[in-house]
């Protein structure tokens, strides 16, 4: 089993930045891709970002690139995300999933566990 607990959400003006984690346990998490997923209320979970198991490939969707950022610390356990320039579009419930395979994917159903979500919130 694998249990992924995502911290850092909250509120934030527009413009501002947040840093998310996702601390990965219960199993070797340097082998895995992770990635990161958003859901804002009324819609589809949404892709946001990947990372490969070592770190050295990243991949964003089109409307966080150049504003987000992802990492991941293998000794640690945790991947992290780093969000600047904030806008109120990206106000939903972020998640962190973890692949069983080294390699990146944007697609939901390829990632095998989940974390529970953290609100962020970016008022205008």
């Amino acid at each position: 089993q694998v249990q992924l607990v995502e911290s850092g959400g909250g509120l934030v003006q527009a413009g501002g930045f947040l840093r998310l984690s996702c601390a990965a346990s219960g199993r070797t998490f340097s082998r895995n891709a992770m990635g990161w997923f958003r859901q804002a209320p009324g819609k589809e979970r949404e892709f946001v970002a990947a990372i490969s198991w070592s770190g050295g490939s990243t991949y964003y969707a089109d409307s966080v690139k150049g504003r987000f950022t992802i990492s991941r610390d293998n000794a640690k356990n945790t991947v992290y995300l780093q969000m600047n320039s904030l806008k109120p579009e990206d106000s939903a419930v972020y998640y962190c999933a973890l692949r069983f395979t080294p390699g990146m994917t944007m697609t939901v159903a390829s990632y095998d566990y989940w974390g529970q979500g953290t609100q962020v919130t970016v008022s205008s």
